[in-house]
Order: C-alpha cells, then sequence, then structure tokens
C-alpha cells in the first residue's frame, strides 16, 4: 500500500466532517481476515470470498474521530501478508 499519506488526509479532510462514519475495504488472501477484523475490535465485517476462494473481501463501517485515525488504520493495516486496500 504505497500513497501519500499527506494528500490522503487532506482529501478525508476536505470530504468528510469528523467524527464521520467510513467505509474501509480490503482483499486479503484466504485465512488473513481475521488479521483485518482485529484492527476493529468494536464493528462489525462484511466478508465475500472470490470466485476461487484464494481471497476475501472484508468492508468495515466505522465511526473515525478523525483523517488521522483513518491514516492510522492503513498504516497498521500494512502490516498484513498480502492485503490490498480498495
Amino acid at each position: 500500500m504505497n500513497f501519500d499519506e499527506k494528500s490522503f488526509k487532506k482529501t478525508l479532510d476536505e470530504q468528510l466532517s469528523f467524527p464521520a462514519l467510513y467505509m474501509f475495504k480490503f482483499i486479503v488472501p484466504e485465512g488473513k481476515e481475521q488479521e483485518v477484523t482485529a484492527l476493529f475490535p468494536k464493528n462489525e465485517a462484511e466478508f465475500k470470498p472470490s470466485s476461487k476462494g484464494k481471497y476475501i473481501s472484508v468492508t468495515i463501517r466505522a465511526m473515525m474521530e478523525s483523517s488521522e485515525a483513518i491514516v492510522n488504520i492503513y498504516g497498521r493495516a500494512k502490516a498484513i501478508e498480502g492485503i490490498i486496500a480498495l
């Protein structure tokens, strides 16, 4: 996940009024979905397996207090092997 954190944070601040409900969407190899949900202990997750079952799409809607909190989640997600953030 390579992205310009400063630019992303600026975009979030321009488009959202915090606190705000934010939708996180990740694709992970099958078996890694619990690592993603661990980033959001108080939120429910939606799972959708890929057609061949090798990957799982994970969608989580979470109330976020700031753009920094969103960037922090993406930063922590980078540690999950094979993750793709959408």
